[in-house]
């Protein structure tokens, strides 16, 4: 997960209600990346990391398009320090707004 820079300007409004969740997150995937592979697939050793980077975007994703939880320019800020992934997002978007 990318460090937060926060020496150039500082998160925007609600910030600090999403943090833990998202610094949770990222501790989980730490911990899958650094994982022992031994006897596994190499497939198998990526699932932990896919789920989890699913699990993140999913919150984002919630918060902004189905709670109104968070604003705009979070959800943007989210994207841009990609503890979202915009590509997946917009798919899900496409998917479920038919």
């Amino acid at each position: 997960m990318p460090k937060v820079k926060r020496g150039t300007k500082p998160p925007p409004d609600g910030w600090e209600d999403i943090e833990p969740t998202l610094m949770e997150l990222g501790r989980k995937m730490r911990e899958a990346e650094n994982e022992p592979s031994e006897g596994k697939r190499k497939t198998e050793v990526s699932w932990p990391i896919f789920r989890l980077h699913h699990q993140r975007t999913r919150y984002v994703y919630e918060m902004y398009y189905k709670r109104n939880a968070i604003s705009k320019e979070l959800y943007d800020y989210c994207i841009k320090q990609k503890y979202a992934d915009a590509a997946l997002i917009a798919k899900w978007k496409k998917v479920l707004d038919n």
